[in-house]
């Protein structure tokens, strides 16, 4: 292919991306309208726009408001024709949902997954998830756009490889590859923050907002940073791993083969270990009954119990919290975001984090200013990284300069 023709294939792509966003953002929009906000030439959108229509990407709807003269045909996203597949790839388990273009669930799965798990094994666990929610929808494999994988730990999203899955201790599992040869399906993988990010951005607290930062708080903590309306990677797609921060030298070891991680202090098992070594060293608490017969004590115990009104189990959540509220507080000063959104598992103990949280970015962010950033909870709660794994298909499809900054 020439230069020439590979420019003009590449402005077409992006001329096509550019009306179906403006279809998809307006909900319904005449083709004059469309001409008019993007600033490409009416007949341009014409033929893109017969084209969509050809595809079945596109319908005409009822007619809009006249100025004068014919009422104008709206065009709308054709959501109920096609679907998308998203799989959230925890660190404890593998949840799927089948959406519409518009990321309405219609079918969803979950399957527990184990720390001793291969990497074929977890490969083979999604292509059976996605087969299963194919075949529980009733829908044709053609009518799926793509599937969207939100995988926990670095992943490199332009190869479509998880470089180092921490939990699992497995490194350059090349999920893209080995999910489209399986189900013949185009595949994106990306870090599950960043796709939590993502679906906040786009259906949920992050609607309207073009620099703010999503913090997964699960087994592990990770961020996603949208700046200026673009999904951040950093040079070698680290960015975000703010779980892998080092907050105390001589801390305990992480997964990750460091020690003192601010995952060690504020994620999931950490609140458990806490609790499992007070509780062992004779500390009073309605854990001791919760526990019975029981294997382990788990994040959700530990909050039932403080719900309950257990001073051991409220102490461990707030002193989380206070850790957390370190760790926001830097990237807050590092990144000074618009908003900041916590999501994730840990994040479902509220105010009993979220309080102490605050209270510490209220105090030791830099400025004024800034120790005000807005701290809300993510709105699509523990759907939202499988939501955001679809959005990383639907932004592929409508917004692809979204997914593509360094």
């Amino acid at each position: 292919m020439s230069n020439v023709t590979g420019s003009f294939q590449l402005m077409k792509s992006l001329n096509r991306s550019l009306v179906l966003n403006k279809i998809r953002s307006a909900g319904a929009v005449s083709r004059a309208a469309i001409a008019k906000e993007t600033k490409l030439t009416p007949p341009t959108v014409t033929n893109i726009v017969n084209e969509l229509i050809e595809s079945n990407l596109v319908r005409e709807s009822e007619m809009g408001t006249s100025k004068g003269g014919r009422k104008p045909v709206l065009l709308t996203i054709n959501d109920q024709e096609f679907f998308i597949i998203g799989l959230d790839v925890g660190a404890r388990k593998i949840r799927g949902v089948l959406t519409d273009l518009n990321a309405k669930e219609l079918v969803a799965d979950h399957a527990a997954l184990y720390q001793d798990i291969s990497a074929d094994q977890l490969t083979e666990r999604m292509t059976q998830m996605i087969e299963d929610l194919i075949q529980s929808a009733g829908v044709e494999r053609t009518q799926v756009v793509g599937v969207g994988v939100g995988m926990h730990g670095i992943v490199d999203h332009e190869q479509g490889v998880a470089r180092f899955a921490p939990t699992y201790h497995l490194k350059e599992i090349p999920i893209k590859e080995q999910l489209e040869t399986a189900v013949k399906l185009p595949v994106f993988v990306e870090n599950d923050a960043k796709a939590m990010a993502l679906g906040e951005l786009w259906f949920g607290a992050g609607r309207g907002c073009d620099n703010l930062i999503a913090v997964n708080i699960g087994v592990g903590i990770g961020a996603g940073i949208i700046f200026n309306n673009r999904l951040y990677h950093g040079h070698n797609a680290v960015a975000g791993e703010l779980g892998h921060t080092i907050i105390d030298i001589n801390g305990s070891p992480c997964s990750c083969g460091s020690f003192g991680c601010l995952q060690t202090v504020a994620g999931g098992d950490s609140i458990a270990e806490r609790a499992a070594r007070e509780i062992a060293s004779g500390r009073e608490s309605l854990l001791r009954e919760k526990i019975a017969g029981k294997d382990e004590i788990n994040g959700e115990i530990v909050y039932e119990c403080a719900l309950a009104g257990d001073q051991l189990c409220i102490d461990i959540l707030q002193e989380t919290g206070r850790y957390l509220g370190v760790g926001m507080t830097n990237v807050i000063n590092l990144m000074n975001p618009a908003k900041l959104i916590i999501g994730g598992g840990v994040s479902k103990a509220g105010d009993f984090i979220l309080g102490p949280l605050q209270d510490v970015v209220s105090q030791r962010a830099l400025t004024d200013e800034v120790k005000q950033t807005n701290i809300s909870t993510a709105e699509l709660q523990e759907h939202a990284t499988v939501i955001g794994a679809v959005t990383i298909v639907l932004a592929d499809l409508f917004t692809p300069d979204l997914l593509n900054a360094k």
